[in-house]
């Protein structure tokens, strides 16, 4: 720590050479996951019930533990929520020493007290996950929620339906896809969403309205209680605009395949919630299905769908990044992964699409920004809340925790609330390589982009890279290094005196551990957490847009980029006895200055293309390193290994 995987630029450079596409068919249809029951939400509830009362104290310390000592976040939300968490833990614990096995409550109303105060906090990092059987079930309705905007309306329409057999025998056959939903059980459903916002976890108002959304047909119950109805009523517009309602019971299914353990090799930042859900969707609409019906045509390379989208502004690239979260974690791989990618698309302008994306693998978002800015980068620094255990953290477990020890150690005498930022990202992995695309970008986001999406969009943002559109006012705003709570117990498991203990029957809780901070000229120091990453420009999604492949918001991505400058520099060399020969086929480029193995060896005016320069003096290179101006601002590097 900081992470720094031992990755040879050049190596990585060769192995992108070889490429051979995969593409987006049934092969990209993931194991069966989970199974419809024949339970009713209620028949499930009944069954559940197995916690002792000495088993939920044992979960309140832990949650006392993670939140009052180990939680980065803390002193924000306090600030800027109004909430007290860990008062809250010690009420409940109070409450639950006043009982015995007769008068307890039921389990149920424990976990919705555990999962209130954890949401009051906003933070998707900072979870309560509930033990068996709410573990491994879910419950979903057949059908997802999608909003959109026409003529000035906001609306909401049923985006994908799954197999007809999970739909009651009675269901009109005026339901399916493409039907403007306008009530849900009698609700208007711009206010049913905003309602079911409010119960979850969303640090700003446009990732709660998200989180409701998404929550109001797809529910995991380790992170969300069952549903107070056993059924739902949607009240919808017919084909003749003529409302029609469905009465559909949820879907109860059990998880069949347990989800892989979070891998240790690196940082994560995630948003597990999001992640589950993906999850359960995953199996009720399988992606080779929705690839078949698609128009979109992507290929798919590693956690890359990519495609060349035709607009009125021009051809460009259009890159969706599914997930940060490496699988198996192979850093190098993912950098070859992206630069294939970039190869195979027109240098004309690219659209990167982080929409929806969980997290994952903090390096795996911060180590591909080189690739699209002449500008050095700087990783994103994080810090620790000063305390004791922290400390103890820092002191037993110096892999992980070690560099932040001497700060928090100076803490006792200057009373700082907050540890050093030290980068969890090695800054000479994520600077390499160094540029390869020379096009212009725009950023696509919305209020579900969170934790390392979080990170990668405020990377883009202050490094300058491009335009940032989004399709909601806010990214998730998740800004933090989240951790389980097994991992602390695991650190901490040589240590005779440790507060970690294991959690019973299953329950588990994750915290935020690190916060990020921003590095931006104006934003330098700033938390991401709650704040998040606001677009430049915003995007109303259409009908077209939900249903057919996002063809409007490539439109206004395209319009974007055909407005933004382009430059091109590429660069052939070749060593001769005693001098380099560079070749350069530029556009907007007036000047370059040459490094040779990081020496500066030539500055040359570029007034034509293709043009050579003779860099004399130069027996061996081993890198080749061109920076290109234009009007004495730098705008394009391509770094040429020859090794």
């Amino acid at each position: 720590m900081p992470f720094d995987e031992l990755v040879s630029a050049a190596e990585i450079v060769a192995a992108a050479r070889a490429y051979e596409p995969g593409t987006l068919g049934a092969d990209a249809a993931p194991p069966p996951m989970w199974v419809p029951t024949q339970l009713t939400v209620g028949e499930f509830l009944a069954t559940a019930g197995i916690l002792t009362l000495d088993e939920r104290k044992a979960i309140v310390r832990q949650a006392l533990v993670l939140l009052e000592q180990n939680y980065a976040h803390l002193p924000l939300k306090v600030a800027m929520h109004g909430v007290n968490p860990v008062q809250r833990l010690r009420l409940l614990q109070a409450r639950l020493n006043r009982q015995d096995a007769g008068t307890a409550d039921p389990e149920w109303l424990f976990h919705k007290e555990m999962l209130s105060i954890f949401s009051s906090v906003r933070d998707l990092h900072t979870l309560y996950l509930l033990p068996a059987p709410f573990a491994d079930t879910g419950a979903a309705l057949p059908f997802t929620i999608e909003e959109f905007f026409e003529h000035g309306e906001h609306l909401y329409l049923v985006s994908r339906t799954s197999d007809r057999s999970l739909f009651p025998a009675d269901t009109p056959d005026s339901f399916k896809q493409g039907v403007v939903v306008t009530h849900w059980n009698g609700v208007p459903i711009d206010r049913a969403v905003d309602v079911n916002g409010d119960r979850f976890a969303g640090s700003n108002l446009a990732a709660r309205h998200s989180r409701g959304l998404a929550a109001l047909t797809s529910r995991p119950m380790q992170f969300f209680l069952p549903p107070d109805e056993e059924w739902v009523t949607i009240t919808y517009l017919n084909a003749d605009g003529k409302p029609d309602e469905l009465r559909m019971p949820w879907l109860v299914l059990q998880r069949t395949v347990a989800p892989p353990p979070p891998h240790a090799e690196a940082p994560r930042g995630v948003d597990l919630e999001g992640e589950r859900i993906a999850s359960l969707n995953a199996h009720l609409f399988p992606p080779a299905k929705a690839a078949a019906a698609s128009p979109s045509g992507y290929t798919q390379t590693g956690q890359f769908l990519w495609r060349t989208v035709t607009t009125d502004s021009g051809t460009f690239g259009h890159v969706r990044i599914t997930s940060f979260h490496l699988e198996p974690f192979d850093i190098r791989q993912h950098l070859v992964n992206f630069l294939n990618v970039l190869a195979a698309l027109p240098e004309d302008g690219l659209i990167l699409d982080i929409r929806s994306n969980p997290g994952g693998h903090i390096v795996a978002g911060e180590s591909l920004l080189q690739f699209l800015t002449p500008r050095p980068i700087r990783p994103e620094p994080a810090q620790m809340v000063n305390t004791p255990l922290n400390l103890r953290l820092a002191l037993r477990a110096p892999d992980n925790f070690g560099p932040w020890r001497e700060s928090m150690e100076q803490s006792v005498e200057t009373g700082a609330v907050y540890s050093g930022a030290i980068a969890l990202t090695s800054t000479r992995l994520v600077n390499a390589i160094g540029q390869v695309y020379h096009g212009p970008v725009v950023l696509v986001t919305d209020a579900r982009c969170y934790s390392t999406s979080d990170i990668f969009a405020a990377g883009f943002a202050d490094h300058k890279i491009g335009t940032i559109l989004g399709t909601e006012d806010n990214t998730g705003a998740g800004g933090a290094n989240v951790v389980e709570q097994t991992d602390l117990l695991e650190a901490l498991s040589g240590d005779a005196g440790t507060p970690y203990q294991a959690l019973p029957r299953g329950a588990s809780m994750s915290v935020a551990i690190r916060r990020m901070l921003r590095v931006g000229e104006t934003t330098d120091g700033t938390p991401l957490e709650d704040l998040g990453v606001k677009p430049a420009e915003r995007h109303l999604m259409t009908r077209a847009d939900v249903l057919n492949g996002n063809p409007d918001l490539m439109e206004h991505a395209g319009r974007i980029l055909a407005g933004m400058p382009k430059y091109r520099l590429n660069v052939g060399v070749e060593v001769g006895d005693d001098s380099l020969f560079v070749t350069l086929d530029t556009r907007e480029i007036d000047r370059v200055d040459i490094y040779v193995d990081d020496r500066p060896r030539e500055s040359a005016d570029i007034t034509q293309s293709p043009t050579r320069v003779t860099v004399d003096g130069v027996i061996s290179a081993g890198k080749i390193r061109v920076e290109g101006f234009h009007q004495g601002a730098l705008v394009a590097v391509t770094t040429v290994f020859t090794g």
